[in-house]
């Protein structure tokens, strides 16, 4: 019997299916944050998630925590001033950056809500500081939202491109 140079051998075409079907198995199972109830206190968030990598106290009270996620993306936990769970949802999208009010948000107000950005940028002659954050738009194809800040930190312009840096 002649062989194939390219043709898998019999016992690891088992492994390579095995390895094939993966994605599969985990595509089914619930991420984390998708099972933490509404009404959750933070001790059951932190038990269920972990520490938050960031955390944010917003002006009437409540808080935001703020969770690294596969693909360059975050998962945001609001909390309610008494510490319960308000909703646990994936942050980084285009959807999320239309979130963003121009010329009323302030950098802090961008910093609580997205938490840290990748990369931040100086454009002297514009007068704008820029701060950038990479995610993957539904898990297929990567973008990168930039914020822009005048002189004052105000925000005055919203941008989402495709980031063909992380493509390749």
């Amino acid at each position: 019997m002649t062989r194939s140079a390219h043709a898998p051998r019999p016992r690891r075409a088992g492994l390579w299916l095995a390895l094939c079907a993966l994605p599969l198995l985990f595509a089914c199972a619930d991420p984390a944050w998708r099972t933490v109830a509404p009404g959750a206190g933070s001790d059951a968030l932190q038990a269920r998630l972990g520490p938050p990598r960031e955390t944010y106290r917003l002006p009437d009270g409540s808080q935001r925590w703020l969770y690294p996620g596969p693909s360059q993306t975050k998962w945001s936990a609001s909390l309610d001033p008494s510490g319960h769970v308000i909703r646990v949802h994936p942050m980084l999208s285009g959807a999320e950056a239309g979130e963003a009010k121009v010329g009323e948000w302030t950098m802090q107000d961008v910093l609580a809500h997205y938490g840290k950005p990748v990369d931040t940028s100086r454009f002297p002659r514009m007068r704008r500081q820029v701060w950038s954050y990479r995610f993957a738009e539904d898990n297929v194809s990567y973008a990168t939202m930039h914020f822009y800040f005048d002189p004052q930190g105000v925000l005055r312009l919203t941008q989402v491109v495709p980031d063909y840096l992380l493509e390749s």
